[in-house]
């Protein structure tokens, strides 16, 4: 696929400990837009060492919104949508250019990492990522927002990686607020439209344990 036609799109809120990384994997875009809700640390610094990289200010209301916000912006057909924690390496750039681009989109896979460091196993899941905007719109699940896009959907060949490095004290700030949030969406689905997960997920007993014995014993985490 052509690199000029795809734009990365990042979110951003106080994103000091991770940005950099993440738009040093991104220089070969033409154009980088940021999303950014207001930081106050030195997230808008590290744009402004970036010359394709254009910042577009709105106040934060969800993660969808501000998603669909952001394709607003995005003159390109093609979009890899990252968060600002996401980063693509020389791996990763080589399976863009060679991509053939016949899919309405592609499901990207992630390496979980700590400190820069992958660890064996993890529990995030792929995500449609980089797509064709025409048609794409952005809708909250529980706490996180997931792309509607019609058509075919291919497994990308290549993951990115997921290295947060913020403090842990704001990890667990936002578990907090994010609790509430997939609380409600368990207890509003019923039925047929609960997954196994979140049937699991549901009972609040079994979840916990289901989860250690996943990771690491049948992801061998262990």
């Amino acid at each position: 696929m052509q690199l000029e036609l795809i734009t990365p799109l990042i979110i951003t809120f106080n994103e000091e400990a991770n940005l950099e990384r993440v738009l040093k994997g991104l220089t070969w875009a033409r154009q980088i837009i940021v999303l950014d809700s207001g930081s106050t640390d030195a997230t808008l610094a590290i744009c402004a060492r970036f010359p394709q990289v254009r910042v577009v200010h709105r106040a934060f209301d969800s993660f969808a919104e501000q998603c669909n916000a952001g394709l607003k912006e995005v003159t390109t057909p093609w979009v890899l949508s990252m968060d600002a924690d996401y980063v693509a390496d020389a791996v990763f750039l080589n399976a863009l250019n060679f991509v053939d681009g016949q899919a309405d989109g592609y499901r990207i896979g992630f390496r979980y990492c700590i400190g820069g460091k992958p660890i064996r196993c993890g529990f995030y899941a792929p995500r449609i990522c980089l797509y064709q905007v025409s048609g794409a719109v952005y809708h909250n699940d529980g706490h996180a927002h997931r792309v509607q896009r019609s058509g075919v959907i291919a497994e990308f060949p290549a993951k990115l990686d997921h290295d947060d490095r913020k403090p842990l004290a704001r990890w667990l700030t936002s578990q907090a607020r994010y609790l509430p949030q997939e609380a409600d969406k368990l207890l509003g689905l019923t039925g047929n439209e609960l997954s196994l997960i979140d049937r699991i997920r549901k009972t609040a007993v079994l979840g916990p344990p289901a989860v250690l014995f996943y990771v690491l014993i049948v992801r061998l985490g262990i």
